[in-house]
């Protein structure tokens, strides 16, 4: 009786670690082929976003930095790059739309130049070629510096000394090096350079532990619920022009006061009639308000309308939590570069006032 009962509790526990065996095998399974779906569909970021045509120099990521957050080349003195695309707000500015020179204000939202060069095109409506072209042109636009015309931003620049050399050292060999064209790709340059890779990354790079359960659940209902036919790449989106509103108008769930018709205002064809360029969703979670009208905060709701308007999908709450999740995994650190925030050249004033008096040396 004793033997038959220790060699029924032996069949039992064997039974039960076998068991545990095959549900490991069945988790890691399952941990394995979400890898591989998430693998398919999306990259780790670039060291950098250099190209070709738009390589990266230290001269010129140095001069583009300083000009990056330099105000004085605007008609008033108030507006940089960085007014728009603050640090501290991992390069947006918390505003539903940016504030230029003379307070301004821009007709959409300013998403965050991080990693913002993997997009096919820059702003919302696809107007601006790449990030030179936005830079060169945001110096006459009339919602950004505001400046007349190109001559009167690069004598802004020629009265502040510090900036000619740094110019002739990012382009030498030109005649005159402080040119609008340069002013475009030296802020490129630095903007190119402005990559945040996160744990995401780690996790794309074969490390399933990279991610939480909770994070990965997200990442499953993020593949399975269709977002990824337009958020993929290394951006997680950015790569296409999609209208907002697929299913049903955008504005009956953002509540958008005004509406906006998107880049049929700059093709005048009616299959562009509330398109928009597909967002990258790097940093996502810490980058509100959202939308091309800054319309919604809480991104809950954001993913919550994206998967009704886009998909037709009224998804539980769960599963928006778990999404949610997921795109938490998309923060990433942020260069140093960006985080500290550079000492400007002097003005021209300034530098004979120090010659004069002995300071600064």
């Amino acid at each position: 009786m004793w033997c038959s009962r220790f060699r029924l509790a032996a069949l039992i526990a064997a039974v039960a670690v076998v068991g545990l065996v095959a549900a490991t095998f069945d988790v890691r399974g399952a941990t394995d082929d979400l890898l591989a779906q998430a693998q398919q569909v999306f990259q780790p970021l670039p060291k950098d976003m250099a190209t070709p045509e738009f390589p990266i120099a230290p001269e010129r990521v140095e001069l583009g930095r300083a000009l990056f957050f330099d105000p004085r080349v605007s008609v008033d003195g108030t507006t940089s790059c960085a007014r728009c695309h603050q640090p501290s707000l991992y390069g947006t500015d918390g505003l539903a739309k940016p504030h230029g020179a003379h307070d301004k204000i821009n007709p959409r939202n300013a998403p965050t130049i991080l990693n913002a060069a993997l997009q096919l095109n820059a702003h919302w409506r696809g107007d601006r070629k790449n990030v030179e072209d936005q830079a060169t042109q945001a110096l006459v636009g009339p919602t950004s510096f505001g400046n007349l015309d190109y001559a009167s931003a690069m004598n802004r620049i020629k009265g502040i000394p510090g900036y000619l050399g740094m110019f002739e050292r990012a382009f030498p060999g030109e005649t005159d090096s402080v040119t609008p064209d340069n002013w475009g790709k030296a802020i490129g340059s630095y903007e190119r350079a402005l990559v945040t890779p996160s744990r995401f990354d780690q996790y794309l790079s074969g490390d399933a532990r990279a991610l939480s359960a909770t994070e990965q659940r997200g990442l499953r209902t993020f593949l399975e619920t269709g977002c990824t036919a337009c958020h993929n790449g290394p951006g997680v989106g950015g790569g296409s022009f999609q209208k907002f509103g697929a299913v049903e108008d955008y504005w009956n769930e953002t509540k958008s006061a005004e509406i906006d018709k998107g880049r049929f205002d700059v093709t005048h064809d009616e299959a562009d009639m509330y398109v928009f360029k597909v967002p990258v969703l790097r940093n996502v979670a810490v980058t509100p308000p959202y939308f091309h009208d800054g319309s919604v905060i809480a991104l809950p709701e954001a993913v919550r309308i994206m998967a009704k308007v886009q998909l037709g999908k009224d998804l539980a709450e769960q599963d928006i939590a778990d999404i949610v999740a997921f795109l938490g995994s998309l923060t990433g650190e942020l260069p140093d570069h960006f985080r500290n925030a550079p000492v400007l050249p002097p003005n021209a004033f300034e530098a004979a006032g120090d010659q004069a008096t002995g300071e600064g040396r």
